[in-house]
């Protein structure tokens, strides 16, 4: 197949126009920035956990945002192998508090660990309907990508 060169340009013009239209920017400062800089909605998704094995087989879904209540199990880090349920999740400093993970103070208090949503990952999630729509709509969109490949 033979592009004369007015078609060629014609071509790079618009490849030129969808490569300017996103809003994403690829610099390192502006992605930082918009990571820590952003709001507690968005942090919600952001502080994301994996399911385990069984979880994610049952429910076709990777992972989901971590909420007070569901049962973790710490798969990175000093704690590995440390299980528990979520009892905050402290969007402001990126962490979440497990049940029975604590160190004792000098004075003898005793506080959370803190720990990254993303070294954890979920054992039992806890189910309300608001959740149930979320695994659906995500499982769905998952086979309907699964299908599209399929068919390309």
């Amino acid at each position: 197949m033979r592009v004369s060169a007015f078609e060629l340009n014609e071509l790079s013009k618009k490849l030129i126009q969808l490569s300017s239209v996103t809003d994403v920017s690829s610099s390192s400062r502006k992605s930082r920035r918009a990571h820590f800089t952003a709001p507690s909605h968005i942090r919600r998704k952001l502080m994301a956990a994996g399911l385990s094995k069984d979880l994610r087989k049952k429910h076709d879904v990777r992972a989901i945002p971590v909420r007070k209540g569901d049962e973790v199990i710490v798969i990175r880090g000093q704690h590995k192998g440390r299980e528990g349920k979520v009892l905050s999740v402290y969007r402001k400093k990126w962490v979440i508090h497990i049940e029975h993970l604590t160190r004792e103070k000098v004075n003898g208090a005793s506080v959370q660990i803190p720990v990254h949503p993303s070294n954890v990952a979920i054992t039992t999630l806890k189910m309300t309907k608001d959740r149930e729509s979320i695994l659906s709509r995500k499982a769905d969109g998952r086979k309907a990508r699964a299908t599209r490949a399929e068919s390309a």
